[in-house]
């Protein structure tokens, strides 16, 4: 599965201003980037009275658009889904995805931290904290990163979960005879698998799982 990290950080912190540094750092790598944002309050993409929104109120489930450049969509559900379903469902050719929030999840965590804020950090090593972005002296056992030192952020990121990440390797075979996938459909394809077979009971990740699906004969 793609490489899960969160940006946490009190209201206000600046989240999303040092995102707006970090996506293109790593971009300029040549690393592929996806977010997530949480909101706990909800949120509407539509505007009132665009044919998108016109569908939902009509009762769609689901609603897409697409253009020749982008495509988008928005689906209802009964609940919230957990962040590695969001991620394995959503993103399959990206090489990290960095969630903004998400401080009560199990995923490594960087948080920034203002003094002025907040009097501590929310989250500590216990917490799956793996670095601190802040100006003040902290003692806490992660690295520490200036909010200046994007760049430093960015050599940790590359050392720690891209520079040795390994793409799955997907077989698919139709009756035997194998079908040649691009990197981003083997990515997807395992992303996918992964995502919901965690989620079974008794789920211990392996070197390597293997699906039978048996198709019924037509005849």
């Amino acid at each position: 599965m793609v490489p899960i990290v969160c940006i946490v950080g009190a209201s206000n912190v600046g989240k999303t201003t040092f995102l707006e540094k970090l996506i293109p750092a790593l971009g300029r790598r040549g690393y592929r980037v996806g977010t997530v944002k949480h909101d706990v309050h909800g949120f509407h993409m539509d505007r009132e009275g665009k044919d998108t929104w016109r569908h939902a109120r009509a009762g769609a489930q689901t609603i897409a658009i697409s253009s020749p450049m982008r495509v988008a969509s928005i689906r209802s559900v009964p609940q919230e889904l957990p962040l590695e379903e969001v991620v394995s469902r959503y993103f399959w050719d990206e090489d990290i995805v960095l969630a903004e929030g998400f401080k009560r999840s199990s995923f490594p965590k960087i948080e920034l931290f203002r003094p002025e804020i907040e009097p501590q950090p929310l989250c500590s090593p216990s917490d799956n904290l793996i670095a601190l972005v802040s100006d003040a002296v902290v003692a806490m056992d992660v690295p520490r990163f200036a909010f200046s030192d994007v760049e430093g952020l960015t050599d940790f990121l590359q050392s720690r979960y891209l520079e040795s990440r390994k793409r799955p390797r997907v077989l698919v075979q139709l009756d035997g005879k194998k079908l040649p996938m691009k990197d981003f459909v083997q990515d997807f394809i395992a992303g996918g698998i992964l995502g919901m077979v965690s989620q079974l009971r008794g789920w211990k990740r392996p070197r390597q799982l293997r699906v039978t699906i048996t198709l019924g004969d037509e005849a």
